[in-house]
Order: C-alpha cells, then structure tokens, then sequence
C-alpha cells in the first residue's frame, strides 16, 4: 500500500506545474549551445581546481577570476535565469511536500486506529 500510493505520489509530481516548468527550463537550457558552452567551462575549471586540492595545491587566482567570470556571464544567461526561478519554485513546492508527508507520519504515529491496507 505505500508503495502504491508514493508512485502515485510521485506521478502526481511529476504532473505538477512546477515541475514541469522545471523540465522546460532544463530542456531549453540543453538547446543553448552558448549556456551548454559556459556550463561547460565552468565544471572543467572546477574539476581541474578539485584536482589540484587533492594533490595538496591551491588553485590560481587567475583560474578563481575565471570562475568568477564563467558564473557571471553563466547568469547572465536568460535561459539559466528561468532554470533556476523554475527549480526554486520546484524546490519549494517539494518542501512543503515534504512536511505534509512529515504532519502526516506524526498524525499516524499517534493514532489509535490501525490500518492494514
């Protein structure tokens, strides 16, 4: 029974405005090139910086001004704007998810009534 009713949970999340502004937001992000470009830039600049901490060395400071500028113009980007707005939103929404399942789990903890199905 609980299976059944998280994966119609889960279906009924999926379905929701929110999260389907997420999945546009994300869909269009992937179609800028320009953005998908930054983006890119800016995970090798990270992977080489976590690479140089492991071995015991600090990043440059030119690699941490060119971070700065890559997330700058990352955000300057409409496309990632709209992402972002989208997946708070998402992310809000799944928040007060959350505690409606919490308010729900401390309300059957303290029942009486005992349901087997």
């Amino acid at each position: 029974m609980i299976e059944d009713k998280a994966k119609e949970l889960g279906r009924l999340i999926g379905q929701s405005p929110e999260y389907q502004a997420v999945k546009r937001a994300n869909d269009a992000l992937a179609l800028d090139s320009a953005a998908v470009a930054l983006l890119k830039q800016m995970e090798q600049l990270r992977v080489n910086a976590q690479q140089m901490l492991q071995r015991g060395e600090r990043p440059t400071e030119e690699m941490e001004q060119q971070l700065d500028g890559l997330l700058g113009q990352v955000q300057g980007q409409t496309v990632y704007q709209r992402l972002v707005s989208a997946q708070e939103n998402f992310d809000k929404t799944m928040s007060k998810v959350n505690d409606w399942i919490v308010d729900g789990i401390e309300r059957g903890a303290t029942s009486s009534i005992i349901t087997l199905g």
